[in-house]
């Protein structure tokens, strides 16, 4: 109702937008150094070439919020899931160290969602290890598919 009557305002003449000064109000987006979106032509064809990695909040009892960290293969779909007190940057990076050693195979890529617990430290470490870093873009229905929001089974 407030956009109708602000366009009826200003077909009438009766409301003057003001000249723009080219500062915008709007925050500057964080570059990433290293995660880049995933190439549409990236073969995921053998264990370890993409890992899924994400958080959920875990709430066991009142008062008590855990980080849940899983990762997934995406042709195996072997999991590494560990447990954590916050989901910073630095905790990020510690489970990625762990989910190297324990996954079976090379791990190749990790895909990641935009969160700040996937920046820093955490690019850093996967810059360090050699491994592709793909970053989802904001609102992707892929994204759903990471936290177990989408079933994966037809069952």
């Amino acid at each position: 109702m407030v956009g109708r009557i602000l366009k009826k305002l200003k077909e009438r003449g009766a409301l003057i937008e003001p000249v723009s000064n080219g500062i915008s109000a709007r925050k500057r987006r964080w570059s990433r150094p290293y995660g880049v979106r995933k190439p549409k032509g990236y073969p995921v064809k053998e264990p370890g070439d993409i890992v899924q990695v994400d958080t959920l909040d875990v709430r066991p009892l009142p008062g008590v919020v855990l980080k849940h960290f899983t990762a997934r293969d995406m042709v195996s779909k072997w999991d590494v899931v560990e447990a954590h007190n916050r989901a910073t940057s630095t905790t990020a990076a510690q489970f990625s160290s762990s989910l190297l050693e324990r996954a079976p195979f090379p791990i190749k890529a990790i895909q990641v969602d935009g969160g700040s617990e996937y920046q820093a430290n955490f690019e850093q470490e996967c810059q360090s290890k050699g491994i592709r870093l793909f970053v989802l873009p904001p609102r992707s229905s892929q994204a759903q598919w990471l936290c177990g929001a989408v079933p994966t089974h037809p069952y």
